[in-house]
């Protein structure tokens, strides 16, 4: 079975492209493995070969699952994109797994999506009723139809077919579109998804949805794909074209705050450091009276250091994280399910008895998760935990690719913060003000939508529907 989702939010997918390279489909496999925490459920490498055209490989499961050095060597040619895949629109299985690889009379082509469309059933229905097959349920399929669906004349240019289409979509997405010839790399109007261009010693060029994966592959980063951006990358280098003109950089919150690793630099702003940042700035906020500061590993460890930092107390490493829980278990009993949180993290008792202990966390979703910890750090003899949230209260659901599906999963939604200290068994709990997370990253503009309900995108009825949904 899978982990309760209490675990940790989730975040849909990574994509990365490559141009440019003789061992592309070898490449593209480090380039995902370093965005392997973007998605864990599947992993697919599409490649264009000289002589047998777009070959795609693709499964269930983690990359060095997935790939082995002799599929790599069947991946021929110089141009790939792949992708890492968690789901949050569509089954978990195998033929929702990227990239999509799809067959035309009129070239092939292949396509890889991060993100989440907020119209695709709308979409979908059209497309079906004017005769389109569909062969998965990810939303992600659509852009491939309304790109064939749209009309072509002998002498338009297919990126004039892809603008048509993606002028028809809302939500967020960083796509990366693979023909027989060229990489084209697209990015939401409201810039909600992250996609950044490197550069290759030899001249090549690489696309991902973070710059961890340009270390890995010996790549430079060169630039970020800009909202309504399309980038063309071929034989004649890049080339820019844009499908929108009203655009904003409302990145995703939550792309600093949890999903991206540390190592990236999202928009010119490295995430450890702002993850730092919020945790100065959530002592200031709000500072505790206790003895020493601890991070839930390993995301919150950034802000923990920067709260530590703030208030002159030691940071120590109080809580641990196995390295050796897989993304399912097995358990065979309620009993073991339970002691799920004990298999992931397990307190240090010497460094927590008899302390008073501050403990950062990068978010509260259902709150069960908190409330195991807090009593785990007492039972290890803490004296005192006070919890601290490196961002604001999550209280609404999100469309654009982040696991959270209604305001039922959200404890915030439904109690205040006080109520919400009882509930986790806190002696304290005060989470980053909205103003706070934007001071961190020295932005003016950030999607903050499940915080405050602040939607970038209009939204179909069914899903404002679903929001105004109570608990």
């Amino acid at each position: 079975m899978k982990l309760n989702r209490d675990w940790s939010l989730h975040e849909e997918c990574g994509v990365f492209g490559i141009y440019g390279s003789e061992h592309a489909a070898e490449m593209t496999y480090y380039g995902l493995h370093s965005m392997q925490h973007r998605g864990q459920e599947g992993c697919g490498i599409v490649t264009v070969d000289d002589n047998a055209g777009l070959c795609c490989l693709k499964g269930e499961g983690l990359v060095h699952e997935v790939f082995d050095e002799a599929k790599i060597a069947r991946l021929k040619g110089s141009m790939a994109i792949g992708h890492v895949r968690y789901s949050t629109t569509g089954a978990d299985v195998l033929a929702n797994v990227q990239p999509f690889l799809f067959r035309h009379g009129t070239g092939d082509f292949a396509l890889a999506h991060n993100g989440n469309l907020v119209n695709y059933i709308e979409l979908r229905t059209m497309l079906e009723n004017s005769g389109s097959l569909f062969q998965t349920s990810s939303d992600s399929e659509v852009l491939a139809h309304l790109i064939k669906k749209t009309p072509a004349g002998k002498s338009r240019p297919r990126i004039y077919n892809l603008i048509d289409a993606l002028k028809q979509i809302e939500g967020a997405f960083a796509f990366l579109v693979m023909t027989a010839n060229r990489i084209y790399a697209c990015r939401d109007s409201n810039g909600l998804r992250p996609l950044s261009i490197g550069r290759l010693d030899n001249g090549g060029w690489v696309v991902a949805s973070e710059t961890c994966a340009f270390d890995v592959t010996g790549a430079t980063f060169v630039r970020d794909v800009e909202p309504g951006e399309i980038v063309t990358i071929d034989r004649h280098g890049l080339r820019s074209s844009f499908f929108d003109t009203e655009f904003r950089h409302a990145m995703c919150a939550m792309e600093y705050v949890y999903f991206s690793r540390p190592d990236s630099d999202l928009e010119g702003c490295n995430v450890h450091s702002y993850r730092k940042e919020s945790g100065r700035i959530l002592f200031k906020e709000a500072p505790a009276d206790a003895d020493i500061v601890v991070g839930v590993p390993d995301s919150s460890l950034s802000a923990a250091m920067g709260y530590a930092e703030a208030g002159g107390l030691p940071y120590e490493m109080g809580l641990i994280k196995s390295k050796y829980v897989g993304r399912t278990f097995i358990a065979p009993s309620q009993a073991l399910r339970d002691k799920g949180v004990r298999m992931k993290l397990s307190a240090v008792k010497s460094v927590v008895r008899g302390k008073r202990v501050v403990l950062i966390d990068d978010s509260i979703v259902r709150g069960t998760t908190s409330m195991r910890i807090v009593r785990m750090l007492r039972e290890a003899g803490a004296s005192e935990v006070h919890v601290r949230i490196a961002s604001a209260p999550l209280r609404n659901p999100c469309f654009y690719g982040v696991d959270i599906k209604s305001k039922d999963e959200l404890i915030s939604a439904h109690k205040s913060v006080e109520e919400v200290c009882k509930a986790i068994e806190a002696d304290s709990l005060a989470f980053l003000s909205e103003k706070g997370m934007m001071a961190a990253g020295r932005r003016s503009d950030l999607c903050l939508a499940c915080f405050n309900g602040k939607y970038p995108t209009s939204l179909p009825a069914s899903l404002k529907k679903r929001n105004n949904k109570k608990g």
